[in-house]
């Protein structure tokens, strides 16, 4: 009796565990993101999980992509527009990325 109610409790835990987390790369790689022109992500399938993970890199790209063009002393849409061109050269192929407002698989 104890073994099956050990059982029962590991398996409700199991089931019981929160999502594990999505990150950047398994997110490209399900074609949930993609990259853009613009030197940000976009969602491709938009859901709240995906559309934060979105949210919280852009955020970070954008303080980097600042200290750039202060280090610089050039425009922040100038930085924004290379990274995105290195950016989309650097996808793999199968992923997405936005080129004229439509999303491709590179």
């Amino acid at each position: 009796m104890k073994k099956t109610i050990t059982l029962f409790l590991f398996g409700l835990l199991l089931i019981c565990q929160p999502a594990v987390a999505l990150d950047l790369q398994s997110a490209k790689a399900q074609g949930l993101i993609g990259e853009t022109a613009t030197g940000y992500l976009a969602p491709v399938k938009a859901t709240p999980e995906v559309q934060q993970l979105v949210a919280t890199i852009n955020a970070k790209r954008k303080q980097v992509y600042s200290q750039i063009s202060k280090r610089n002393k050039t425009s922040l849409s100038a930085v924004e527009k290379l990274a995105g061109k290195k950016a989309i050269a650097k996808t793999p192929a199968g992923q997405f990325v936005n080129i004229n407002g439509s999303w491709q698989k590179k």
